[in-house]
């Protein structure tokens, strides 16, 4: 990740004001405010402001006036209940808001997630960078055999190798050929006095989804947590998971009760269907694993006897 003068001037302005406040911070988020955070070969993710802290959901939650004389160990009691039993309200009380650099089509992926206010750049109004992402040879990939949306076995140096290089060759090739058709530089200036540039708007339709892009993305804590759970996950895309697990370092720092109770109930947990409950009760009992998985179709029970450790081979 590299950054120009005036955007590492803009952050060491940013980090050098201070303004007093009676809100509550959160000293470890602010020793990371506004800094850029690297991924990938050239995206970063940056908290740029938050509100409220692990106090903020229990005193939703309580509807208090304060702290009072209460001690860590009931918030922490308290924030365990509220995430074990879904009671999600309270964790909309906090909101942080992060400047995101990423592919477009991490972009697309990272958009489907409904439940925040964003906004991007806009390829419209301005000339987009010549940043594109590779893929590092590690995660050049043949698809899996079991499942139509990811990874299997990676594929041999030489075609990797030739796969790396068809990316790269495909994004410089229509990069050239977007800053050809707008014949402008990133002040507007025409490179060709002679001829006229293309509307910004359609030149960047020839543009591989591995260009980068920027959003700011503002979100509750509640949504946030929804997003990790399912992006934080090992069965995620490799690239919006790597954005996903440093949130998960930013959410740790920012409310780290809230963090400790998700780890416990939501990504390190397993929900099981009423039917996948029955059949480990009846596995439980004594039953072998044919009866016991009758009301389930197979995947699911894969699924099941996965997630739990249950070897049902002498069952």
């Amino acid at each position: 990740m590299t950054l120009s003068d005036a955007q590492q001037l803009e952050i060491d302005e940013a980090r050098q004001a201070h303004t007093s406040t009676l809100r509550p911070t959160v000293a470890a988020l602010e020793e990371i405010l506004f800094q850029p955070i690297p991924l990938l070969d050239h995206g970063f993710i940056r908290v740029i402001d938050y509100m409220g802290d692990d106090n903020a959901v229990v005193q939703a939650a309580r509807v208090s006036y304060g702290r009072g004389t209460k001690k860590v160990s009931e918030d922490r009691g308290l924030i365990q209940y509220l995430m074990r039993h879904w009671h999600t309200t309270p964790f909309e009380m906090a909101e942080i808001k992060i400047h995101v650099k990423l592919p477009i089509f991490v972009a697309r992926q990272w958009i489907r997630h409904r439940t925040a206010s964003v906004n991007e750049y806009s390829a419209r109004y301005s000339v987009l960078d010549r940043e594109f992402y590779l893929p590092e040879e590690a995660q050049l990939k043949a698809q899996a055999v079991t499942n139509r949306q990811g990874r299997g076995d990676g594929l041999e140096p030489q075609e990797a190798a030739q796969v790396l290089d068809l990316l790269r060759g495909d994004a410089e090739r229509t990069y050239a050929n977007y800053v050809w058709m707008l014949n402008e530089d990133q002040d507007g200036a025409k490179a060709d006095p002679d001829r006229d540039g293309l509307a910004r708007e359609l030149a960047r339709i020839n543009l591989t989804l591995g260009t980068y892009t920027q959003w700011y993305w503002k979100t509750n804590l509640h949504n946030l947590m929804h997003f990790l759970r399912l992006r934080a996950d090992p069965h995620a895309q490799y690239e919006i998971r790597v954005y996903a697990e440093a949130l998960v370092d930013v959410f740790a720092r920012w409310v780290p009760l809230t963090h400790e109770a998700f780890l416990e109930h939501r990504l390190g947990a397993v929900t099981l269907s009423a039917s996948a409950v029955k059949a480990v009760r009846r596995l439980l009992a004594g039953e072998d694993a044919a009866a016991a998985s009758s009301s389930l179709s197979p995947r699911e029970w894969r699924e099941v006897t996965a997630a739990l450790g249950i070897d049902t081979t002498t069952k």
